[in-house]
């Protein structure tokens, strides 16, 4: 009987444990996602804003590259052509937010 009662913690634990780290790396996976299309948003609204890529506004544009990569945008700001744009990726009931700035090189 004592076999089985300690067999019954050992598998428990073991769940636990393999649960936390499917969470934990499910996680790591959304805040990765956030991060790139964040990336991706705020170069388009660089682009954009540059004039490279006409047509629309900036802000616009960044939301539609981050709601093609399954984000939304949830802050976009320009600085001239500079434009740094906060991107939100739902896990669960949680969000995960990447946050990347782009534009064109500094001059010497």
């Amino acid at each position: 009987m004592a076999g089985t009662v300690v067999a019954t913690g050992v598998l428990g634990c073991t769940a636990v444990l393999a649960v936390g780290l499917a969470l934990a790396a499910g996680a790591d996976v959304a805040s990765r996602r956030a991060a790139t299309a964040a990336d991706a948003a705020a170069l388009a609204a660089a682009d954009t804003a540059s004039g490279l890529v006409p047509g629309a506004e900036p802000c616009t544009r960044a939301a539609e590259v981050a709601a093609a990569s399954g984000s939304r945008l949830a802050d976009c700001t320009l600085d001239g052509p500079i434009a740094t744009v906060r991107v939100r990726v739902p896990f669960g009931a949680f969000e995960a937010s990447g946050r990347a700035r782009a534009g064109p090189p500094p001059q010497p």
